[in-house]
Parts: structure tokens; sequence; C-alpha cells
């Protein structure tokens, strides 16, 4: 579900590039990942899931390029 937020985010032009605030234009190496702990003597367990993403600002001559998990707070809200 997160890929598809970020490509309608990406076509409605609600990502802004933090370099040079315009939108960005597009993305690559989507992934999903899962975190594992496991304590096999206690027994403890830690996971989480996220993705990652490459996003490209690509206007201009702005060549702001990052791979992050928090692709969320470069979504603007109306």
């Amino acid at each position: 579900m997160s890929e598809q937020m970020i490509i309608e985010a990406i076509q409605n032009k609600k990502m802004l590039c933090p370099k040079c605030k315009s939108p960005v234009q597009r993305y690559e190496k989507y992934a999903e990942t899962v975190d594992s702990v496991r304590d096999g003597f206690n027994i403890q367990e830690i996971s989480s899931q996220a993705s990652r993403v490459t996003l490209h600002c690509g206007n201009g001559d702005c060549n702001w390029k990052e791979r992050t998990e928090y692709w969320e707070t470069y979504i603007i809200e109306d």
C-alpha cells in the first residue's frame, strides 16, 4: 500500500523536494523491509515493518536524491 501512496503523491505533485521545494519527479528502488530481533534464550521478539525508497527531485539543476524510510515527511497535506 505504501508504494501506491508514493506513486499518487508524485503524480499529484504532493511530494516536495526539501532542497528546491519543487515536486519530486520520480522514485526508484522501492522495498518493503521487515526487521526482527529474536533472543531465543529469553524469547524476546522485536519486529518492525517499513518501506524504503530512493527519491529523485529531477527539477532543473536540482540534483537532490535520498534513500529513506521516512518518505512520508516529504508529502504535503492540502
